[in-house]
């Protein structure tokens, strides 16, 4: 068996755990290789010396017949691993040493129960939608899906005007500060903060939120995923910024960007006791009343 394990740095009270992690792969005799900044974190600050099969830097030094691809942070951490899996098909498993941790199932209270489920089988594969962007310049290269979610912004205090097409018809004008673009998984995320709906995982759709629009008359909109949209952007800046996740670009005024489904997915490990539903109540204290 071959892993590979992402991240960058952890605090001190984490090294126990990772230590057990890394034993653990060592016992079984699992090829494991390691993000290379992360590895050098091991060695010089939390005084760790894994056995290791090689090191990656990116996505064109991973090997691609690996068995999955431990995630070790917080969200932030799982979302980067989108551009490292890419079209692989590799399983991506989250190991929370963060905060929320809503995507990183595997919490530090049970990261050995956890270990033992997904070496003996015990677990699930999530197929996750990406959102899949394109835009008139083509500036974005490959880096061109988002697994939360796509984000048209402003680029200094002025309000900027979206034109929304979907499906080639005209559906609005958003007077805004942004207009975001959330999968089911990025529901739970910023697109929570700006108060559209959750949608479980395996909902066929995506929602368009508005952030900070400037009249009353527009709400979060659910779409199904065959939706393709169209944004073109009007302001008194020369750009916008759009956002996938936490990649960042600056487009020119004059550029229209295309959204849709991408034709590949995300496979997310979920352990077989952990549900989307537990999550909710355990990480967003979904219904916490003293009355329950």
């Amino acid at each position: 068996m071959q892993v590979a394990v992402f991240g960058r740095n952890f605090p001190s009270y984490a090294r126990e755990n990772i230590a057990t992690m890394f034993n653990k792969f060592n016992l079984l005799n699992v090829d494991v290789w390691i993000f290379e900044p992360l590895y050098e974190f091991l060695q010089k600050k939390a005084g760790l010396r894994p056995k290791v099969a090689g090191l990656f830097t990116d996505h064109t030094d991973l090997p691609k017949d690996l068995d999955f691809l431990f995630s070790l942070g917080g969200d932030g951490t799982f979302l980067e691993t989108v551009t490292l899996v890419r079209k692989t098909g590799i399983p991506v498993l989250g190991v929370n040493i963060g905060r929320l941790g809503f995507l990183s199932y595997i919490s530090q209270e049970n990261l050995t129960e956890s270990l033992e489920s997904v070496f003996s089988g015990k677990f699930d594969i999530e197929e996750r939608m990406l959102l899949k962007v394109e835009t008139s310049g083509g500036s974005l290269n490959e880096l061109d899906v988002a697994l939360n979610e796509v984000r048209i912004y402003k680029n200094s205090g002025s309000l900027i005007t979206i034109h929304v097409k979907v499906n080639d018809e005209f559906l609005s004008a958003y007077w805004a500060d942004g207009l975001l673009l959330s999968t089911p998984t990025g529901s739970t995320a910023y697109n929570l903060s700006v108060g559209g709906p959750i949608v479980v995982p395996e909902s066929n759709n995506f929602v368009l939120s508005p952030i900070a629009p400037h009249n009353l008359t527009v709400r979060p909109l659910v779409l199904p995923d065959s939706a393709v949209l169209q944004l073109s952007v009007d302001t008194r800046d020369s750009q916008f910024q759009l956002a996938l996740d936490s990649r960042t670009v600056d487009l020119d005024v004059d550029t229209i960007v295309t959204v849709r489904k991408a034709d590949y997915t995300l496979k997310m490990v979920r352990i077989e006791n952990i549900s989307f539903y537990s999550t909710l109540r355990n990480k967003l204290m979904w219904g916490a009343d003293k009355r329950n």
